[in-house]
């Protein structure tokens, strides 16, 4: 158990996020008993950009707060979060209306509007859907690389957000340029996509890039094809993908070039590999970056 500041007893919590601002992380952590997060304030500091030294800015801002008198300071809870370095440290804390409160003393009014709004969005409400398939018997279920096993992910991640959860598109799209499959030769299509081979990692890297180029979705492909992709890896290698050992702007490239070559997607993915299948901060952390991903693209 851990006291706050303010005296409350709480466990350590086991359920971890990653939220990105400015392409920056925000670690935060579930409090189970009081239902609620608790937000990294250095890594808050950090996403604003507002100090070379965030760690040391806190602890200036920190100093200041507690002579002015500001209730600020008493709010805050030291928590274990995990550093770049693999291991976890003892990290100033705030909850949301605390963070709230912190971005309004900092004026940091562009970060307080995505902060506010970044929970209430379609994505928002999916990434919580998102965290829940590790508890839920759903993925034990599924039938690994095929078609029905993607609706299904689908249909958990999207139902009650979008009216075509789960159903395969019946219109032609195209992003960025580039038209992805006709939607009157799914039906060939994807049996050809699920009947491909999955005994090889590159077999089962090919597999994924089909299954994207095929886009069988209005939207969230790419979430959804992901955590398909993990599926596939657990079950053939023994592995799967520590999506947070991938950059961002390197994945989508990859992604973009895996059309015609698919190299640059495999060897990202290929290096990023891991044996903890059955880690739950390893499953989160992945749902954080699959997320990531798909902002302001």
């Amino acid at each position: 158990m851990k006291k706050t500041n303010a005296g409350t007893e709480i466990a350590q919590p086991n359920k971890i996020s990653i939220r990105f601002f400015n392409d920056r992380e925000v670690r935060a952590v579930w409090d189970e008993d009081n239902n609620k997060w608790w937000f990294s304030v250095v890594d808050v500091i950090a996403s604003l950009k507002i100090s070379e030294n965030p760690r040391n800015y806190w602890k200036v801002l920190k100093n200041r707060l507690k002579n002015s008198g500001s209730q600020l300071v008493t709010k805050c809870n030291q928590l274990k979060l995990t550093s770049s370095d693999g291991k976890k440290y003892l990290t100033d804390t705030l909850d949301m209306d605390a963070i709230k409160e912190l971005a309004t003393i900092l004026k940091a009014t562009e970060f307080l509007e995505w902060f506010l709004y970044s929970e209430n969005t379609i994505d928002g409400q999916s990434k919580k859907k998102a965290y829940s398939l590790f508890e839920s018997r759903l993925l034990t279920s599924l039938e690994p690389g095929t078609v029905k096993s993607l609706q299904q992910i689908h249909a958990y991640l999207f139902g009650g957000l979008y009216d075509f959860a789960g159903q395969i598109r019946d219109k032609n799209i195209s992003k960025g340029g580039f038209t992805f499959a006709n939607a009157l030769h799914f039906p060939t299509i994807l049996k050809i996509i699920e009947n491909m081979p999955e005994t090889t990692f590159d077999e089962i890297l090919d597999k994924y890039v089909e299954m994207n180029i095929a886009h069988p979705f209005m939207e969230g492909n790419g979430r959804t094809t992901r955590i398909w992709l993990d599926l596939i890896l657990k079950r053939s290698l023994k592995k799967c993908v520590d999506w947070s050992m991938i950059n961002k702007t390197d994945y989508l490239a990859a992604m973009r070039r895996s059309v015609t070559n698919s190299d640059d997607i495999k060897t990202l993915v290929r290096n990023a590999l891991t044996n903890k299948i059955h880690d739950r901060e390893m499953f989160m952390k992945g749902i954080d970056y699959s997320y990531y991903y798909e902002e302001n693209e």
